[in-house]
């Protein structure tokens, strides 16, 4: 078997997308193919003994589109390439645009112009009225519409060249729909035309006035205009798509400081070679995976993992390219070199990803198929019957057939998808919640399984500390000399804990003779007396008994925190745990997804017993710890695979092939630029709450459009009979122009003010309203399971920050205390607990602080 991509051109919409993946699919030996509208390509499986790439080109050729071999992975050339052919196809639409819209607005003025006044009151020059009204003046009004039509009709032709090119292959989709629609407007157009000039010929003010209102060349230039709107919005997806893999390829360094024959030097990461030496300073990207020879240091791999906290690396330890050298020097072995780099795969997965990702097709495209057939068929057997049968004029007969194209006029179907589209998306803005495409907002109503990233998704993606537990010393002893310790260290552990303490404005101890230990933690001198701070490595080393901590500490691990042990060569003085916390509404949104009957699975790199403490605090279904970041792809395959709908939301690199094949990818705002650019939405204000609203809304703009496409459809049904003049005959009914154009607007009327309804459309959430959820904190409890008690006290006497200061000091000492925070300007404290304290007991400590407390 092998495995081929290809770039496709021509297509434009769901139905052309379809056509090619049926015409290869029916190819011999073809085993798999997925054509994607939104990246232009098409991967195929086939057996090589009995296919080629050359006759699958073919088949694509004759469908009417064009194919080419993608070519080799050349990132540099293929950065370029994405760029220009994005930048390419996003320009001519914006051209198009606005071409069309200059010469749209005066023909829609001059059409229009006596309507604006009585609707608007807006004034008309005298030169228009003298150039344009009245019956003597009907051609200049004709004509000069039909020449402002031209330039939108050739700066837009590519939907009736397509389009009818479609249609005659028996293939119509929505340029023949779209094309057919403004050329029969334009047609109606050039008839009345002709018919004025006779009027005006022979004397016939009635008939030059009855078709000089109902001309059909605005119609002709809005529709083509409107649907240009739609494809400006996809080319610009589109961009967004490429800019996601160039961001991608931004990652991996370009240069390497490499080590031969003694001599360093630096040379194109292209020229690396397995085996080759490479020395890393501090502050540069690792060029290659491999393994360090030489040197200890910290490594940043959050752009490929995810995960905030670096990693320490020492001799024996891999290191994979585009992770981040953050302190110390190192010589590393090169092991894997350019398209075998980690970097590279999780590239590649994008890519394949994003290709193998089938658009829902349109429901106008669906309809198109069998609508624009019909309606033609349905005019030439009105032409033919009142002609050849009834014995009608020609005139007459041509009129009925041309009056039921008119009336088909696709507009409202044009417009019944995108407006609400538009409008959906604009709700979801306004809540903070962009989506990228209405390909994205469709595929959301149907999402039955939703897969999320633990750090940075739904925990804050930054430590902070859980618990303070002194042991040989008391909480007031214990923070200062904790926040000295680590105030010297540039760890993000040892950094959550000087940022606790900053906020309780803790002064922290002086301390000499302060040293780094890789791996294990720091020590330094206090008053004369050696502490250390770090793990359990750290303590054993130096012969301090952990015997009596041993088992907190494992509490401590299965309730997902790191816990940092603070000793002098006499023990243990305390205990301080560290922990990336839930966000505060990420209990509830899993709650919300659970009660819309969706299915919440958590993917992390993380170990199983951080993973199970995760889980029980926010009762998420299931859980896959351990994950390899090239591996997050694999399990939302093997969800799709058991015919599950499936959205993906994260934030990191590793999440981009994830969210690029996932159904519907949603990235936090707050996330890296890749995953942004991979996802289909974005949430800005990195709540998951976001992600429920997304679904709601998705739901509610899916119902919208079906509603449009009813008002769109049923002028159709009730306008197409009175059209071909089948109620003539017995009751003298038959549709007249103007009836047909007021139809035409009227069912367009209906169709905006229907998708207009969404921006009254509200963010609720099942069974629970979001103050509630604001209201409700979701923190760790301690190693004994007891909930946080939460208090605010009122406190008389205090007057500056000496007294905050004291007033901290004391409260912080009681025990039990986890957190105080005072506030001096309301003379209040915030105290959180883990047990429960009496007034009485907080009136004794503030009172021998020197301060009343107020009950």
């Amino acid at each position: 078997m092998k495995h081929e991509k290809y770039t496709v051109t021509g297509m434009t919409c769901s139905s052309c997308s379809s056509r090619v993946e049926k015409t290869v699919s029916q190819l011999p030996g073809v085993i798999t193919v997925s054509v994607n509208l939104l990246t232009n390509s098409m991967q195929v499986d086939y057996d090589e003994a009995r296919l080629s790439d050359t006759k699958i080109i073919a088949a694509v050729t004759q469908a009417g589109y064009g194919a080419s071999l993608a070519g080799a992975p050349d990132r540099t050339a293929e950065k370029s390439t994405l760029s220009s052919a994005a930048v390419n196809a996003m320009t001519e639409m914006k051209f198009r645009l606005i071409s069309s819209l200059i010469f749209l607005i005066p023909t829609m003025y001059i059409a229009s112009h006596r309507i604006f006044n009585m609707l608007f009151g807006l004034p008309v020059p005298s030169i228009i009225t003298a150039v344009f009204d009245g019956p003597q003046n009907a051609i200049a009004y004709a004509f000069s519409q039909f020449l402002l039509i031209l330039p939108i009709m050739y700066f837009n032709r590519h939907y009736y060249i397509n389009g009818f090119r479609n249609l005659f292959r028996g293939a119509p989709n929505m340029d023949s729909l779209v094309g057919l629609g403004s050329a029969a407007a334009a047609a109606f157009g050039i008839f009345a035309l002709f018919r004025i000039g006779w009027g005006l010929g022979y004397g016939d003010m009635e008939l030059v006035r009855s078709y000089s209102s109902n001309l059909y060349f605005e119609s002709a230039g809005m529709i083509v205009t409107l649907i240009t709107v739609g494809k400006y919005l996809e080319a610009r997806a589109k961009s967004k798509t490429s800019e996601a893999l160039e961001k991608l390829m931004d990652l991996a360094p370009k240069e390497a400081t490499v080590i031969r024959n003694g001599a360093a030097s630096v040379i194109p990461v292209s020229d690396l070679v397995v085996g080759d030496e490479i020395f890393v300073r501090p502050g540069e990207s690792i060029p290659s995976d491999g393994v360090i020879i030489e040197g200890t240091t910290s490594i940043d791999e959050s752009a490929l993992t995810g995960e905030s906290i670096p990693v320490d690396k020492e001799p024996g330890d891999t290191v994979t390219a585009a992770s981040f050298n953050k302190s110390g020097a190192i010589r590393m072995t090169a092991q894997r070199i350019g398209e075998d780099t980690t970097i590279s795969q999780i590239i590649r997965l994008v890519d394949e990803a994003s290709s193998s990702k089938a658009p829902i097709a349109k429901i106008a495209d669906k309809i198109s198929g069998i609508f624009v057939p019909a309606v033609i068929a349905i005019a030439l057997i009105t032409i033919g019957v009142w002609y050849l049968l009834l014995g009608a004029t020609l005139e007459f007969s041509f009129s009925a057939g041309i009056s039921v194209l008119v009336i088909s006029c696709p507009c409202a179907l044009g417009l019944a998808t995108p407006v609400a589209i538009m409008v959906g998306t604009g709700k979801g803005a306004e809540n903070g919640i962009l989506i990228k495409s209405g390909e994205a907002l469709e595929r959301a109503h149907s999402i039955d399984t939703v897969v999320m990233d633990k750090t940075g998704t739904i925990t804050e993606g930054k430590p902070v500390v859980t618990d303070i537990i002194p042991i040989g010393t008391t909480k007031k002893d214990l923070l200062p000399l904790a926040v000295g310790l680590e105030g010297k260290s540039e760890h993000p552990l040892a950094q959550a804990i000087v940022t606790y303490g900053e906020a309780r404005d803790v002064s922290p101890a002086k301390v000499d003779d302060f040293s780094a230990l890789f791996g294990r933690g720091v020590r330094g001198t206090i008053d004369g007396t050696l502490y250390y701070a770090g793990n359990l490595r750290l303590m054993k080393e130096n012969g301090i008994p952990t015997d009596d901590v041993n088992e907190r500490l494992n509490n401590l691990a299965d309730e997902g925190k790191t816990p940092i042990l603070f000793a002098t060569n006499a023990g243990i003085q305390g205990i301080i745990a560290v922990a990336d916390m839930e966000k505060q509404t990420s209990a509830a949104a899993i709650d919300c997804f659970r009660r819309m009957g969706i299915d919440v699975v958590m993917l992390t790199g993380d170990n199983k017993r951080t993973a199970r403490a995760v889980q029980k605090r926010l009762r998420i279904p299931k859980v896959i710890a351990e994950v390899l970041p090239q591996d997050k792809e694999k399990h939302i395959a093997e969800l799709q695979d058991q015919n599950h709908r499936v959205a993906m939301i994260g934030d990191g690199i590793n999440d981009a092939p994830a969210l690029m094949k996932a159904d519907l990818g949603i990235a936090i705002g707050a996330g890296t630029d890749v995953a942004i650019e991979s996802a289909d939405a974005v949430l800005m204000k990195n709540d998951l709450l976001d992600a429920v609203t997304v679904v709601r809304l998705s739901k509610a703009v899916i119902k919208n459009v079906k509603e449009n496409l009813f008002w769109a459809f049923i002028y159709n049904v009730i306008g197409i009979p009175l059209a071909a003049g089948l109620f003539y005959p017995a009751f003298g009914l038959k549709l007249n122009p103007m009836i047909g154009a007021a139809a035409m607007s009227l069912s367009s009327f209906c169709v905006v003010m229907n998708a207009l309804r969404l921006r009254f459309f509200k963010v609720t959430y099942p069974n629970v309203s979001r103050e509630t959820i604001l209201n409700t904190t979701h923190t760790f409890t301690t190693s004994k399971e007891v909930p946080a008690m939460k208090t605010t006290l009122h406190i008389d006497g205090m007057m500056c920050d000496h007294c905050k200061k004291h007033v901290t000091e004391a409260l912080s000492a009681m025990d039990g205390i986890t957190d105080v925070i005072v506030n001096l300007e309301n003379k209040s404290a915030d105290v959180t607990a883990n047990r429960e304290i009496s007034t009485d007991e907080f009136d004794k400590v503030i009172a021998d602080a020197g301060y009343t407390l107020v009950k």
